[in-house]
């Protein structure tokens, strides 16, 4: 028999070595002799092995590497040599103590000459004879005999902090080859009826480059070939208990996922243990008491690179559907060797050392834990409040907080108490119908204010998506709610935009931020102004919503104005109570883009309201107000910048700056039903004076009009709307109408006097007016009169009025054409008849 060269520390005093690479691990080695077997029968401990017991390899430890793993005090004159001795086929691994002298001597032995070295090697492979055989004696029943202290590094060197998932592997793609490799190698098992598990384990485990692999392709198989046996499970079908009928049926329980697990690893040489323990899986009832319960599950725990990691195929597999009594077959990454600080908050072992935890949980604490799915934690969401699934309402109000670390989308659901917490009901959500929460999102955190309607137990679930993914919200974690006494409020709108305030996702669609953050915008006095800033021009369309009013009311409730760099909502509230608001954008020149929901506010009117004919006018543009589109045309500098306009002497001039030069129209409508005497278009007067324009409003009577504003933007092209204006008149004396202009009335054209189009009758009028190029101007009635023109350009003379039974015209001719065309007209009042 020969010694090899010793490539293997070994751990004391756990008897199974974990493997590392000689340059980070070999200590000093020596070349040791061959031991014969009569010295090993001299020591009666290793006497005891067979004669088949051959040392395989021999590690001489130094001082600072014993009082590193054994902890001795750093006087005491120790040294060590580990042997690794193969006893048919175990290896054992046997630590001798020696004096401080041939501990010193192995030291120094690169140091010595080539025959004083082999001298070494001979009294090295004499060593075991001078160990007491009381403590090797010992040494050697605790290696044979001692079981691994779960939890801990099998590794030299002492207690080290535990490896994680991440240090395995940085994320499963890495397994690409393997999964691919699986998957196809599982189907053609399959269809050829392999069920024999070292067949199986070897064609799937073929090219795996180390026991990693080897484990990830045990594990993928199990999941993608075994499906969970609903039927088993509710006692409709015999459970399925051996392996070949497990595999051949394709179907098992948990025992039946963590056994197979069990045997393959076995196959590969990978220590796997089944952990008996409950989860809160199908059957689980939350907040339920498992004291003095059977546990209901089984996972499994392997050792890989001197740590033990925890695994669960049977929840990596899918999820039963109990509503349908069917399994869901969905792959779950989350579960293939899981941290244990995670794998705790659905998992209690039996045993407390299988926790793997440093500071192990009680049953109480897991009972009271927050449920939470592998998605809560692969979409990067923590749970900042509560730290108990059970929550009490405090003032009819119950609060959960989550935390983010990169953008999520979250929405909820409230419904009464159901008792099972898998109870058949969809583990994805697209949008939440719930009027019973307000759901806020800020900057790194979701905020849920729960209002139950009445006293009762209520379940609630968080669903979160990560922000730029397209697919439907995930179910994330859960609570029971209980409402001791619920608060008296009025009725909620739904909200099916997902959460309240900005979106999480407005800033990647252009709004930065708004002038009302999450919280609900309290009303006192009937109106409210709602301002977002955008990063770039934005289009906008919004709906506002209140539980009691029909939308064509609402819709009056709300004025909308597009400007450059930021988009205004003007509201008034006809009715008390609550209202949402939801703002919708696209970008301004990408007509074909689809809008998309940026914000959604909560608004509350507990204080006045408006009365149904003072609401907004039914016929507004999109655009109120200047913004966008007036600068696109060129129209600018306006004086009055905000879409809506009060006066209180039912007069006002807006002004603004025609830079292109355009063709000009206004239209005033007024919703009162009421035919006008005199039409609206009279009560707006055009002055255009170079490249300023203004428009003159005289309202007839208290109210709400629209005026709004259209110009030519293509030559013979048809007037396109601009802007509108909201104009509020709290005046009760009625304005008086401008003349009727017609289109003689050009640019230029100045009319100073009369500024009214219904003049009393039997009087003189002054007229003072300028036309640029005019070479006649006169007024005629039931006379003519002549203007005359004055030093300051401007035409001027004094108009007898008559006695109503004609209109006077203004007319003026101009070059050499004596022909005289009409630029406006004005009305006389009716004589008053005496009696």
């Amino acid at each position: 028999m020969s010694a090899q060269i010793g490539i293997q520390e070994f751990s004391f005093p756990f008897p199974r070595g974990a493997h590392h690479s000689q340059q980070d691990e070999m200590t000093q080695s020596v070349q040791a002799k061959p031991l014969e077997l009569p010295n090993l029968q001299e020591n009666r401990i290793l006497s005891q092995l067979s004669s088949n017991a051959t040392v395989v390899g021999a590690v001489v430890l130094n001082k600072e590497q014993i009082l590193k793993k054994t902890k001795a005090h750093p006087a005491e004159p120790v040294a060590a040599l580990q042997l690794q001795v193969r006893h048919g086929t175990h290896h054992i691994a046997v630590l001798s103590r020696t004096s401080m002298f041939e501990n010193q001597a192995v030291e120094n032995e690169d140091q010595r000459p080539a025959a004083k070295r082999q001298l070494s090697s001979e009294s090295a492979s004499k060593t075991i004879t001078v160990v007491k055989k009381s403590a090797v004696r010992k040494e050697v029943e605790e290696l044979r005999l001692a079981k691994p202290k779960f939890g801990q590094r099998l590794m030299p060197g002492g207690a080290a902090k535990r490896k994680r998932r991440k240090d395995l592997f940085t994320n499963t793609e890495v397994f690409h080859r393997v999964d691919s490799h699986t998957i196809r190698a599982g189907a053609e098992l399959k269809q050829k009826c392999v069920y024999d598990v070292k067949k199986i384990v070897q064609s799937i485990t073929q090219g795996a480059r180390n026991e990693l692999e080897k484990l990830r392709a045990i594990w993928v198989w199990l999941c993608y070939n075994i499906e969970y046996d609903v039927s088993g499970y509710l006692g409709q079908s015999e459970k399925l208990s051996s392996t070949e009928e497990i595999i051949a049926a394709g179907r098992g329980v948990c025992c039946g996922y963590s056994n197979l697990c069990t045997q393959m690893c076995r196959e590969v040489g990978i220590e796997c243990q089944e952990v008996p323990g409950h989860s809160k899986g199908i059957g689980y009832r939350q907040g339920q008491s498992l004291r003095n319960v059977k546990s209901d599950h089984l996972w499994n725990a392997v050792l890989l690179e001197g740590d033990w990691f925890l695994l669960d195929a049977c929840w990596g597999a899918g999820r039963v559907d109990m509503e349908h009594e069917s399994f869901v077959k969905r792959f779950d990454d989350f579960y293939f060797l899981t941290d244990p600080e995670e794998f705790i908050d659905s998992h209690f072992p039996d045993e407390e050392k299988w926790q793997l935890l440093n500071t192990p949980i009680t049953l109480e604490d897991f009972e009271r834990r927050v449920f939470k799915t592998s998605a809560f934690f692969t979409t990067g969401v923590r749970l900042i409040q509560p730290h108990h699934c059970h929550v009490f309402t405090d003032d009819g109000e119950a609060n959960i907080t989550l935390g983010f670390s990169r953008p999520v989308t979250f929405t909820y659901e409230i419904t009464p108490h159901q008792g099972l917490l898998h109870c058949g009901a969809s583990e994805q959500k697209e949008t939440s119908a719930s009027s019973f929460g307000l759901l806020t999102v800020s900057h790194r955190s979701m905020n849920l204010q729960l209002l139950p309607p009445s006293s009762g137990l209520y379940d609630v679930k968080i669903y979160a998506r990560p922000e730029k993914a397209t697919t439907p919200l995930i179910w994330v974690c859960s609570f029971t709610v209980e409402c001791l006494t619920p608060r008296a409020m009025e009725e909620i709108p739904e909200n099916p935009f997902l959460s309240w305030g900005l979106q999480s996702n407005a800033g990647s669609i252009g709004v930065t931020g708004s002038s009302l953050g999450s919280d609900v915008a309290e009303v006192e006095e009937s109106n409210l102004r709602i301002t977002l800033r955008t990063s770039r021009p934005l289009m906008m369309v919004c709906e506002l919503v209140h539980p009691k009013l029909a939308g064509p009311l609402t819709k009056r409730c709300l004025v909308p104005q597009i400007q450059p760099d930021q988009l205004t909502c003007y509201i008034i509230c006809l009715a008390r109570g609550f209202y949402r608001l939801s703002v919708f954008v696209r970008d301004y020149e990408k007509t074909e883009a689809k809008f998309q929901n940026a914000a959604n506010f909560l608004i509350h009117c507990k204080g006045n309201v408006v009365a149904e004919h003072e609401l907004f006018p039914p016929d507004l543009n999109s655009t109120c107000g200047p913004g966008t589109r007036t600068l696109e045309a060129g129209l600018s500098k306006f004086s009055h910048t905000a879409a809506l306009i009060n006066t209180q002497q039912g007069k006002c001039n807006i002004t603004l700056h025609n830079q292109q030069d355009l063709e000009l129209h206004t239209v005033l409508t007024r919703e009162d039903g009421q035919p006008a005497a005199i039409p609206l278009s009279q009560y707006v007067f055009c002055t255009y004076n170079d490249s300023k324009v203004t428009l003159s409003v005289s309202l007839p009577d208290e109210g709400i009009y629209r005026l709004g504003l259209y110009a030519k933007t293509t030559p013979g092209g048809d007037f396109n709307p601009m802007c509108d204006y909201v104009l509020k008149n709290s005046c009760k004396q009625s304005g008086l109408p401008f003349p009727r202009v017609y289109s003689a009335w050009k640019k230029g054209c100045v009319l100073f006097e009369p500024r009214i189009g219904l003049l009393d009758p039997l009087s003189w009028v002054r007229f003072r007016v300028r036309i640029p190029g005019a070479q006649k101007v006169s007024v005629v009635g039931e006379t003519r009169t002549d203007l005359k023109l004055n030093k300051s350009r401007v035409w001027e003379g004094e108009v007898y009025s008559g006695n109503s039974l004609q209109q006077l015209k203004l007319a003026a001719s101009s070059g050499e054409s004596n022909d005289m065309a009409v630029l406006m007209t004005f009305d006389i009042k009716q004589l008053e008849r005496e009696e």
